[in-house]
C-alpha cells in the first residue's frame, strides 16, 4: 500500500483538515511567531527567504528533510486540490489516481495574453528573461519548451501539486538549482513586498515548463478554496472602521496602499466573496454624491454589512435592467430606498456595461423610480 503525505503551506494560524494525510507546514517559521506546526525552519532549510520564495521555502524543507512518503503533495491553507464533489481528496482518492497519473495538479489556465506579457503586468519582466538566460546556461534541452510557453497563453499555477517522492526529488533539484542562480543575478531595488515573491511566481511557470518537457500524463482537477486570506480579512477590518466614521477619503487612501503593497488583493483568490469590489465601488459613490449632492450613501448607511448588502442588491437590480428583465423586487428596490441617487446608478450601469449609449438608456429606465430627495 503506497502512502501519501499532503503539506498544507501555512503562514497563519488556521484548521487543518482532519485526515491525517495532511500534514501542516509553517512556512518562514523562522522569522515568525511559532503557530504550533510543524516548520520548515530545522536542519537543511531556507526558512529566511520566504518573502522571496514564499511556499517555496517549505518545499525546499520538504525536499531535504522529509521525503518519507512515496508520494508528496503540496496545498494552502486556503487552497486544496478538490474533486468532482468539491470535497478534498482523500487517500483512497489519491492512491486510485497516482496509479494511472504522473501527477495530480490544477487545471491549466488560459490567460487572454502571452505569459510573458501577463508576467509583465504585476511584475518585472526582466526577471523572466533572467531566468531565459540561466536555463539556457544549465538546462539548454529545455529552452524550446520555455520559449514556446512563455510566449503562449497557458501556464499551471499556485504550486499544487501531488507526484511521486521520485519525481518531486528531480523537479526539485532543478527548480532551486535555476532559482538560486537567477536569485543570484536579481537587483530587488524598487520591488514593493509582492514583487519581493518573485520565485514563488517564476516557480509556478516553471512547473508548467517540467510537465511539458517530461511529457507527464498530468491529472487537472479544480481548486478548492476555504475562508478568506488573513491579510484580507484585515483590510476589509479597516474600511469597514473607516465608513463607520464616514471618512471615504480615508478608506480610499487606506485601500490604494494595500493595493500597492498587494496588487493581487482584487483577484478571485484573494477577494473570495467580492467584498473588495465592493468597497471600491462605495467609496467612489461616496465622493460623487458629495460632490453633487453634499450627501452621501454613509450618511444613511455605515455598517459595513449592510453597505455591502445595499450595493451587491443595486448592482443585482442593475443587472437585470441591462439584461431587460427586471423583476418586480427590484422596481420595489428603487421605489422604496430613499438612498440610492442617480450617481450610485451611473456607477453600478458603467461598472457592468461600457457601450455609452445602453448605459444612458439603462440609467434613463431607472431614475424616475428613485426618491426625488436624492436623485
Amino acid at each position: 500500500m503506497m502512502s501519501v503525505n499532503l503539506f498544507v503551506m501555512t503562514h497563519k494560524p488556521f484548521k487543518p483538515p482532519k485526515d491525517p494525510i495532511y500534514i501542516p507546514l509553517h512556512v518562514g517559521r523562522c522569522n515568525s511567531k511559532d503557530l504550533g506546526f510543524l516548520g520548515d525552519d530545522t536542519n537543511d532549510s531556507i526558512s529566511s527567504l520566504n518573502p522571496y520564495f514564499c511556499e517555496l521555502t517549505g518545499m525546499y524543507w520538504i525536499w531535504k528533510n522529509y521525503l518519507n512518503a512515496d508520494y508528496i503533495g503540496i496545498c494552502h491553507y486556503r487552497r486544496y486540490l478538490i474533486d468532482e464533489n468539491g470535497s478534498i481528496f482523500t487517500k483512497s482518492q489519491l492512491e486510485k489516481l497516482l496509479t494511472d497519473y504522473d501527477m495530480i495538479t490544477t487545471k491549466l489556465l488560459t490567460l487572454t495574453c502571452s505569459y510573458y506579457q501577463g508576467f509583465g503586468e504585476n511584475h518585472h519582466v526582466k526577471d523572466l528573461d533572467t531566468t531565459k538566460e540561466v536555463l539556457k546556461e544549465k538546462y539548454p534541452e529545455y529552452i524550446n519548451t520555455f520559449e514556446t510557453l512563455v510566449h503562449g497563453p497557458h501556464t499551471y499555477f499556485g504550486n499544487i501539486f501531488v507526484t511521486s517522492k521520485e519525481q518531486y526529488s528531480s523537479y526539485c533539484s532543478w527548480l532551486f538549482d535555476i532559482l538560486f542562480e537567477v536569485q543570484k543575478r536579481t537587483d530587488f531595488t524598487g520591488y514593493n513586498g509582492y514583487q519581493k515573491r518573485l520565485f514563488g511566481f517564476l516557480s509556478e511557470f516553471l512547473q508548467t515548463v517540467w510537465i511539458y518537457y517530461h511529457n507527464l500524463n498530468v491529472y487537472e482537477c479544480k481548486v478548492g478554496m476555504v475562508g478568506e486570506k488573513y491579510e484580507t480579512k484585515q483590510l476589509k477590518k479597516h474600511l469597514a472602521d473607516f465608513f463607520s466614521k464616514r471618512d471615504y477619503n480615508g478608506a480610499k487612501e487606506y485601500f490604494l496602499n494595500d493595493y500597492q503593497k498587494r496588487p493581487d488583493v482584487l483577484m478571485e483568490a484573494s477577494d473570495v466573496t467580492g467584498e473588495l469590489r465592493l468597497c471600491m465601488q462605495i467609496i467612489s459613490t461616496c465622493s460623487f454624491e458629495e460632490d453633487y449632492y453634499h450627501w452621501c450613501i454613509l450618511d444613511a448607511i455605515n455598517d459595513y454589512d449592510c453597505l455591502i448588502q445595499h450595493f451587491h442588491l443595486l448592482n443585482t437590480a442593475v443587472l437585470h435592467f441591462l439584461a431587460k428583465k427586471p423583476l418586480e423586487k427590484d422596481f420595489e428596490f428603487f421605489r422604496q430606498n430613499q438612498n440610492i441617487t442617480k450617481v450610485s446608478v451611473d456607477i453600478a450601469v458603467t461598472l457592468y456595461c461600457k457601450n455609452p449609449a445602453i448605459q444612458k438608456e439603462v440609467s434613463q429606465n431607472i431614475y424616475p423610480l428613485l426618491s426625488k430627495r436624492t436623485s
